[in-house]
């Protein structure tokens, strides 16, 4: 039965005025994440996260021995605390956690690796704040998604105890759009095209390594890294980023889940005040964190 719920959110979408400079694209990704709100009962607090402007979202029943550790998306150019603020404060929630979301350095003023960085550095910021490895778990969005995998290499090369695990929402792990979901899915995503992919990539990496592991980790050595959940919608042009990487992580020997939700699009999550289906799937990542931070 098809979603009347996303067939109503595309309208919306197709209704947008696309702007092409970054400056404009910025402004825009933030204002339609302030626009959603936050619920009542959320608390924010500013915070310098070993260098990196931070906020705590916490929630009434968030567990202060255990943290999700949030990356937003946004290809690593736009996107902000005030675009995924609604996101993660819920990601929480279902989690049973506060979440610690960062505003990493973006590009292109600040290409690769900053991003992978700054990562690194808040979870360091974590550990030194007095919370167990096993208590915080790494979550994030499109590039976000893909800075969780390059961040549990990064932290595994700094020497580092390694989080419990990884939400990943609609990764972008392969920086070459090599994926055939970019043309069999192109008409179907709203949002995401390989021409966006290419002009962002170009941003992030320059004339970098494509398929450098902390920009690309679909090429990293995932073995040894903990559980994963990787969810994407079946209508997105990034599809084959996670199945790549369920693919690259099961035959590495990480246990990982892989979600294929129906008639979904990018990051439906961001959508939850407005869409059943992005409140679902929360609620299944949250139960996911839940298992991890008990042991299980």
């Amino acid at each position: 039965m098809s979603d009347s719920e996303i067939a109503r959110l595309r309208e919306i979408i197709a209704a947008r005025p696309r702007a092409s400079e970054i400056a404009q694209m910025r402004l825009d990704a933030d204002r339609r994440g302030r626009d959603f709100g936050l619920a009542a009962d959320v608390s924010v607090q500013k915070v310098d996260a070993g260098g990196v402007p931070a906020e705590w979202t916490v929630t009434p029943d968030a567990d202060s021995a255990s943290a999700i550790l949030y990356f937003h998306g946004g290809g690593y150019v736009i996107g902000s605390l005030d675009s995924h603020r609604h996101l993660a404060a819920e990601v929480g929630r279902a989690s049973g956690t506060r979440t610690l979301a960062i505003d990493y350095r973006l590009a292109p003023e600040h290409p690769f690796p900053a991003a992978v960085e700054d990562a690194v550095a808040s979870y360091r910021y974590l550990l030194d704040s007095g919370l167990q490895s096993k208590r915080i778990v790494l979550a994030g969005d499109s590039a976000g998604g893909g800075l969780v995998v390059a961040a549990m290499l990064a932290i595994r090369e700094a020497g580092l105890p390694p989080p419990a695990g990884g939400w990943c929402i609609s990764p972008w792990v392969d920086m070459e759009a090599k994926g055939v979901s970019f043309l069999d899915r192109a008409e179907a995503d709203p949002t995401v095209q390989r021409a966006t992919i290419e002009m962002m990539a170009q941003w992030y990496i320059g004339e970098g390594n494509p398929r450098h592991p902390h920009a690309a980790p679909l090429y990293g050595d995932l073995r040894g890294l903990p559980p994963l959940l990787i969810q994407v919608g079946a209508a997105e042009t990034l599809l084959d980023d996670s199945i790549a990487l369920a693919r690259k992580a099961g035959i590495s020997d990480v246990m990982v889940n892989l979600q294929v939700w129906p008639e979904m699009i990018h990051i439906w999550h961001l959508y939850h005040p407005m869409l059943a289906a992005g409140r679902c799937a929360i609620a299944d990542g949250g139960s996911f964190v839940r298992n991890l931070i008990r042991g299980h």
